[in-house]
C-alpha cells in the first residue's frame, strides 16, 4: 500500500525559511518521481518541484526557482523541500505526490503560511 505523508508546515515570516518533508512508503524509491504541489486559497493546484529518484534530476516552477530546493534521502524514503526567501504568495497547502509506472499517489498536505 503506497502512502505519502507531508509534514513540517507552519507559520513563517516573509523572508524566512522552512523545510517540509514527504515520507514515502510502499513505493520503490529508486524508480519513481516525487513532486511537490501547492494550492493557495481560491487558486488551482500548482506543481512546484519534482525529483527523479534514480538520478536526482530536478525540475522547478518559475515561481520557486532559485528559492526552493527539492532533495531526496533514499535511505529514509523521504523527500524534502527546502524553502528560502519565502513570500506571502507562497502561502498554501503543500502536498507531495509519487509517480511510478503510470500511476500517481497522493498524500495529505501540510499548511504553509507566510505572514508577518
Amino acid at each position: 500500500d503506497v502512502q505519502l505523508q507531508a509534514s513540517g508546515g507552519g507559520l513563517v515570516q516573509p523572508g524566512g525559511s522552512l523545510r517540509v518533508s514527504c515520507a514515502v512508503s510502499g513505493l520503490t524509491f529508486g524508480n519513481s518521481a516525487i513532486a511537490w504541489f501547492r494550492q493557495a486559497p481560491g487558486k488551482e493546484r500548482e506543481g512546484i518541484a519534482c525529483i527523479v529518484s534514480d538520478n536526482d534530476d530536478t525540475v522547478y516552477s518559475d515561481s520557486v526557482k532559485g528559492r526552493f530546493t527539492i532533495a531526496s534521502d533514499n535511505a529514509k524514503n523521504t523527500v524534502y523541500l527546502q524553502m528560502n526567501s519565502l513570500k506571502p504568495e507562497d502561502t498554501g497547502v503543500y502536498t507531495c505526490a509519487g509517480f511510478l509506472d503510470g500511476q500517481d499517489y497522493w498524500g495529505k498536505g501540510t499548511q504553509v503560511t507566510v505572514s508577518s
